[in-house]
């Protein structure tokens, strides 16, 4: 642990591990696996909090895929403190957590953060890493490709399998969402237009997701619960699509498992364009396109969507509101959700 401390430019691990020990005894901590990068081991950790029972509800955070985006890392470490702090004091909060799942994984790609790389230390772009490929028009390069890793968006050598970041993804999921009966992911990024979209899959496809009704019944139910709030609610489709999306690659995964339960993956794109257009000469750092350089906009990304990851968890602990839909309602929502994200 020392030898991690020690590490410089890295305050993002410091503060996880300041976390871990402050917190101790507050959740289960594990290391799921090491990146290792010119001769430096970086810690791919997983805490786990609340109930035990694999059926329960649970809801996984993670952040940092993309190192350049390493806000993301940070919203997750601000609410991961706030959910330590209520756990010392909050009864109704200790109660929903008896019944329910909480699991961070905030630094995916360590070696990304440290170098303010998009990729990891092999030039990869995580979030093109597996091998699901797209269906449907691709933007050259961007979509994802493997040329080079010397080029931005490579998707990696398949003959060497995915890396080591994404399988511990992919194992986290399995281990503690999957089993579940009914589980929800948010993965937190940063870099795309100026408003914060809250998007669910497909990225590799067009065609509709196959939870269409229960997605709808959620956003009307955040729409009533927050109407206020400052997400789009879209499926990534809608914006572009993608080849080897992660959170595609285990959502289909999930489908093709025996036992398999309703698993629901979300990626929140923060709209970083807002930060660029207050403060133009940010793009002058490498992390400017990326990253709320300005003190008091940092701070209000990191309060932002407390509400939200909150909501989140409430809503699947009470489902009742958005899961548990009747064959009728069901259809009502799916034919909504067409006409208003697929045209």
């Amino acid at each position: 642990m020392a030898d991690f401390l020690a590490r410089k430019n890295f305050w993002e691990m410091e503060y996880l591990e300041g976390l871990i020990h402050d917190f101790s005894g507050m959740a289960e901590v594990k290391i799921v696996d090491y990146v290792s990068y010119k001769e430096r081991k970086y810690p791919l950790y997983c805490l786990i909090l609340g109930s035990q029972q694999p059926e329960d509800p649970s809801i996984g955070f993670f952040g940092g895929v993309h190192g350049l985006e390493k806000i993301g890392s940070e919203v997750v470490m601000s609410y991961l403190t706030t959910v330590f702090e209520l756990l010392k004091w909050d009864k109704s909060f200790q109660k929903r957590l008896e019944s329910s799942t909480m699991v961070f994984m905030p630094i995916v790609n360590p070696v990304g953060i440290v170098m303010r790389s998009r990729s990891n230390g092999n030039g990869v772009d995580l979030m093109r890493n597996s091998p699901l490929n797209s269906d449907s028009s691709r933007i050259p390069l961007v979509s994802g490709h493997t040329l080079s890793s010397k080029l931005p968006w490579y998707r990696g050598n398949y003959d060497a399998g995915m890396e080591v970041e994404s399988k511990a993804m992919l194992q986290v999921v399995e281990e503690y969402l999957l089993k579940s009966r009914i589980s929800v992911a948010i993965d937190v990024h940063s870099g795309f237009g100026a408003r914060d979209r809250l998007w669910f899959p497909y990225a590799h496809s067009k065609k509709p997701f196959p939870y269409l009704p229960e997605v709808y019944a959620l956003n009307e139910l955040l729409d009533m619960t927050y109407p206020n709030h400052v997400y789009e609610v879209e499926p990534v489709s809608r914006q572009y699509t993608i080849e080897g999306d992660l959170w595609d690659h285990m959502f289909l995964e999930s489908l093709a498992r025996e036992d398999h339960r309703f698993f629901l993956p979300f990626t929140l794109e923060m709209g970083s364009w807002n930060w660029l257009r207050k403060n133009p000469f940010q793009i002058f750092d490498p992390l400017g396109a990326f990253h709320p350089m300005k003190p008091h906009r940092r701070s209000r990304t990191l309060r932002r969507h407390l509400s939200l990851f909150d909501f989140l968890h409430r809503a699947i602990v009470s489902p009742a509101a958005w899961f548990e839909l009747s064959d009728s309602d069901r259809e009502i929502k799916r034919r909504k959700a067409l006409d208003l994200w697929y045209g």
